[in-house]
């Protein structure tokens, strides 16, 4: 009589078993590393794309408030609170990466008058600010094609004003779109496969 093997079944990874990490290119927590979890559309801005960046800001973040549209891993904010900004707001979708972001801020040792963290879509959570950011990450899944939506929104709840900087990220060139929605592109650059503006509102937006 043969004998039938019961095998357990396998169990599911968590989210922390598929965590993968990116680190802090500048200031006061440089070098330290940034867990996230893998998911469709989450990629963080390149290590040499984001010393473009935050060249272009060093003269703005010191003390800046900051909005992270889209963060994913968090990278640009919490490279933003390293290198001297006073707040970040964090916009992130999914539960488990926004829990991510609470954990990266508790380990980074930051408090409430330093960070937020929303987890919900752009689209609702634009809708209920009504702060004007000094600075705004704009990163979003290439795939949902959100560029258009959210800088209107932006600008419809009036979530800027003069001086303030965009960072738009895509897969695609956005120069024909930020002409259409009266955004003046400051710097641009491609790096690899991704575009990066620098942005302002004009002054009186038509949008």
């Amino acid at each position: 009589m043969s004998k039938t093997t019961i095998r357990p079944k396998s169990r599911p990874k968590s989210n922390l078993a598929l965590c993968s990490s990116v680190r802090i290119i500048g200031g006061q927590f440089k070098r330290r590393q940034i867990s996230f979890i893998d998911a469709d559309g989450l990629r963080p801005t390149p290590d040499r794309l984001r010393e473009t960046l935050f060249n272009w800001l060093m003269a703005d973040i010191h003390d800046a408030v900051v909005l992270d549209v889209c963060a994913g891993s968090g990278v640009l904010g919490f490279e933003s609170l390293s290198r001297g900004a006073s707040f970040v707001t964090f916009i992130e979708p999914n539960i488990a990466q926004a829990s991510q972001l609470k954990r990266t801020s508790d380990t980074l040792k930051l408090t409430k008058t330093q960070v937020s963290i929303f987890n919900a879509t752009a689209q609702d959570t634009l809708a209920k600010l009504n702060t004007a950011f000094d600075v705004i990450f704009i990163d979003p899944p290439y795939a949902l094609n959100l560029w258009q939506t959210i800088l209107q929104m932006i600008d419809t709840h009036q979530l800027y004003h003069a001086d303030t900087l965009l960072y738009i990220e895509s897969d695609t060139p956005l120069d024909a779109l930020l002409s259409d929605l009266k955004i003046t592109a400051l710097k641009s650059v491609k790096v690899g496969q991704v575009f990066a503006y620098l942005a302002q509102f004009s002054p009186i937006s038509t949008i």
